[in-house]
């Protein structure tokens, strides 16, 4: 079981645009449901509210301090990113932290990996970008192509 941060990344460091991606590639949400299936997904509430649904196959945990959601099939609300880090000693798969910035800024310190797919652009307008610091104390692993010129990098702790 590991903690892994699941990012896609424009060359101007955004992840975001009004609570949404700022593009679209296929290839790309492809690769991140081959990744997540059969796991657990950590999300911000916001980021819940811009899916609009559990992701099947996956265990979806949602963070917020105030939010409340009906109860549903294979989705849990918690509180704190302490909740989730109890939590995940009982789990018997890998915990995916997917977003937003808040939700990858307070798993920062247990990530133990990340997963970045590089978009070769810049997203004009983003509203939503992860801190240009957020791989240091990482390194490249591997390296995979993917269609629509992506790349994605798997970085493993120091």
């Amino acid at each position: 079981m590991a903690i892994i941060g699941i990012v896609a990344i424009a060359k101007n460091f955004a992840i975001g645009k009004d609570g949404k991606l700022p593009w679209h590639y296929s290839a790309d949400l492809k690769f991140f449901k081959e990744t997540t299936l059969n796991n657990a997904v950590v999300m911000g509430i916001n980021t819940w509210k811009s899916i609009g649904k559990p992701l099947p196959n996956r265990l979806n945990i949602l963070l917020s301090r105030s939010e409340t959601i009906g109860n549903q099939p294979s989705v849990l609300l918690l509180r704190s990113t302490e909740e989730v880090l109890a939590l995940a000693k009982y789990l018997n798969c890998d915990l995916f932290i997917i977003g937003g910035a808040t939700t990858y800024e307070n798993f920062a310190d247990a990530i133990e990996k990340w997963i970045v797919t590089e978009v070769s652009d810049n997203a004009e307008n983003a509203d939503t970008f992860m801190p240009r610091d957020f791989l240091s104390g990482f390194q490249t692993q591997e390296i995979k192509q993917l269609e629509d010129n992506l790349s994605i990098k798997i970085y493993g702790k120091i």
